[in-house]
């Protein structure tokens, strides 16, 4: 009954597209901190957090070395736990991580292409095949789906600055387990090929030969760029037992000025839900200081 709220806000409410697209969100933020103030280090990747004294001590980088009065964590939860903490201020064992029901990881394809595609919507969901089928290849025999159901959204058919006049910007979107890690060049191929042949029987237009750019992004793409829990999109599953304060928690249980933000602690997955995850934490932050 409570996630079924999320989708009569949908219907009922509709959904917002940002100008410039999600990155768009980013970029806004990123100009409004800058009025405010904030000094951004770009391209220094955190190595180790310190703690003394049940604190925060030092944030090391590969460059160098930072000092804080508190210190929110919005890379990945289990990589900054397991990876960056002493294993004594790590609030949740290897063992509780390795139990956590995930949800989907994605197999992904950016695509543009040199001509428009008149009949299509900004979101198509092609749910033309085993919906059961594909969902027990994703939480119950984890492996990749045999006939996937995918999405694809067309931004151009919204927001012409998308792509160049007269062209289209695709992005196919594939469910698939967390945790396959054989996301070679040919499996990406492979699925490429089966859902490009779906998506051209429905629309009725053949693309394959107006492909002016393709970019796969998969299970080590997740882990490379964002030290992805199991290369997952989409954090925990919403589960009865993984919901509200049974997430792990936005502050530490060990370090009293260390708190997490993003898709792995509360309120949960999505853009909007870890954009609120921040400004919750953020509140904490300000207590704390206050203090």
């Amino acid at each position: 009954a409570l996630y079924s709220l999320m989708n009569y806000a949908d219907i009922v409410g509709g959904t917002w597209y940002p100008e410039g697209g999600m990155y768009g969100v980013v970029e806004a933020m990123y100009q409004l901190a800058l009025e405010l103030g904030v000094v951004f280090h770009f391209n220094e990747a955190v190595t180790e957090i310190t703690v003394e004294n049940k604190s925060v001590h030092e944030i090391i980088t590969h460059r160098s070395v930072y000092h804080a009065d508190a210190l929110i964590g919005s890379a990945d939860y289990h990589h900054i736990e397991t990876q960056l903490l002493p294993l004594s201020f790590q609030s949740y064992t290897r063992q509780y991580w390795d139990t956590r029901k995930m949800a989907p990881s994605c197999l992904l394809y950016y695509v543009g292409i040199n001509k428009k595609i008149s009949n299509l919507l900004h979101h198509s969901l092609f749910f033309d095949t085993d919906f059961s089928k594909h969902a027990d290849e994703i939480y119950e025999t984890p492996s990749w789906p045999t006939d996937p159901l995918f999405y694809v959204c067309a931004s151009s058919v919204t927001d012409a600055a998308a792509a160049p006049a007269g062209n289209e910007n695709l992005f196919f979107l594939i469910p698939v387990a967390a945790g396959l890690k054989d996301d070679s060049e040919a499996v990406r191929e492979l699925y490429f090929q089966k859902i490009l042949s779906r998506f051209e029987n429905r629309i009725g237009i053949t693309i394959k030969d107006s492909i002016v750019y393709k970019k796969s992004f998969a299970y080590s793409d997740f882990v490379s760029n964002y030290n992805s829990f199991k290369g997952n999109a989409y954090g925990l599953a919403n589960t009865l037992k993984q919901t509200a304060i049974l997430k792990p928690s936005c502050k530490s249980k060990k370090v009293d000025n260390l708190f997490y933000a993003g898709q792995l602690t509360v309120p949960g997955p999505g853009v909007p839900p870890s954009l609120i995850s921040g400004e919750v934490v953020a509140g904490e932050v300000l207590k704390l200081l206050e203090k």
